[in-house]
């Protein structure tokens, strides 16, 4: 395959993980924790990456891709460790800012936001969570980075 096929299929893949995480989120209902969050933003930095490696012929870039997708896909690895008790996973929750707010509002956002636990798994296919998949897929797509990355040589 050539280089442009390589990094569209990169790309097109973070792109795919991205919309599926949102569409759990939003058509599934399916809250997401912390963790999953951070899976998120490595997949944002990849699909731009991508998409400026389709423009502009550089090493570089798909290099930068294949890191952000190291980055999620090590994020994975850690998510299903603390998903299956291997090890301890983040103890502190995070807010947006609030300093604007009134403490009734406050109170009500608190009281109507979803608890979503790191260490509890809310979906599963073939016995492995979505942490998984996306760590599984993102080490495929490492690995067309560098393919691309080669290629750009």
């Amino acid at each position: 395959m050539n280089r442009q096929t390589l990094i569209l299929i990169a790309t097109a893949g973070s792109a795919a993980l991205m919309m599926g995480a949102l569409g759990f989120q939003y058509l599934g209902g399916l809250a997401p924790c912390k963790m999953c969050y951070w899976q998120r933003y490595p997949h944002v930095a990849a699909v731009v990456a991508g998409l400026l490696a389709l423009a502009i012929r550089s090493r570089l870039l798909p290099l930068l891709g294949a890191l952000a997708t190291a980055i999620t896909g090590g994020i994975g690895v850690f998510h299903t460790g603390v998903e299956r008790g291997w090890w301890e996973g983040p103890t502190t929750c995070t807010s947006g800012d609030v300093s604007n707010m009134s403490a009734d509002a406050l109170l009500d956002q608190i009281m109507n936001a979803p608890l979503v636990r790191c260490d509890e798994v809310a979906w599963t296919f073939l016995d492995l969570s979505m942490a998984s998949w996306n760590a599984i897929a993102s080490a495929v797509l490492v690995l067309i980075w560098l393919a691309a990355a080669r290629r750009s040589a």
